[in-house]
């Protein structure tokens, strides 16, 4: 295990130095993986250890406070695959790392095509609902990652006050809730609701974003 961390750290090294998409990105996923594989080496001592992959959508509150000559755009719509790994300790609490991106580059205004990425780190309370049922309640910070790509279009607004934007980092706030149902052994559907506060999310009209969607998942160790 120790030799598969070090190949995989040191090959995302590299290919952060070939591609460039924000330094910030890079740490981050390279903390992740860190997290994730050592948390693996030792699920063998782990109360329990849930991993899962999921879809989700993501909407925002409605912005009251922008001016008429420039609109940011909001952060909304578009399909997000997830990923997302727990370690609960026989006390019903423990750790989470989540991650999600949209799959389908945004249209910025109409003119700029754009891809938000966002990453966090969390404690976890799991209650038990009965002989299938799991609650995960989170709470935790991270970061969200915007890549700005080159627009390809002219200016649609009549005002010309369109901005070209470059790639963005924003520190953020996570809470989430979710339910596990095991539908086959150690199998489980998890439907589930984030909420996130982006601190300086200047780009779109919104500080606050909401996540929702459904996961599919296994656990290893007893449930």
């Amino acid at each position: 295990m120790r030799r598969l961390r070090g190949a995989v750290l040191s090959s995302m090294t590299v290919l952060s130095s070939r591609f460039s998409v924000g330094k910030t990105l890079v740490g981050a996923l390279l903390v992740g993986t860190a997290c994730t594989l050592g948390i693996l080496s030792g699920v063998a001592h782990a109360q329990q250890l849930n991993l899962a992959v999921g879809g989700s959508t993501l909407t925002s509150t409605k912005d009251t406070t922008a001016s008429q000559a420039y609109l940011p755009g909001p952060e909304k719509g578009g399909m997000y695959p997830s990923f997302s790994g727990e370690y609960i300790r026989k006390n019903h609490f423990g750790l989470s790392v989540e991650g999600t991106f949209r799959a389908k580059r945004g249209l910025y205004n109409g003119y700029q095509p754009y891809r938000p990425i966002l990453y966090d780190v969390n404690g976890v309370f799991a209650p038990r609902f009965g002989a299938k049922v799991r609650g995960s309640l989170m709470a935790g910070f991270g970061g969200q990652t915007v890549l700005f790509y080159d627009p390809k279009l002219e200016c649609p607004l009549p005002s010309g006050a369109c901005r070209t934007y470059l790639n963005s980092t924003h520190m953020l706030l996570h809470g989430g809730a979710g339910v596990r149902y095991y539908f086959w052994g150690n199998y489980f559907v998890r439907p589930e609701v984030h909420y996130y506060f982006v601190k300086n999310n200047v780009e779109f009209h919104s500080d606050h974003l909401f996540r929702v969607g459904v996961s599919v998942g296994h656990t290893f160790g007893s449930r």
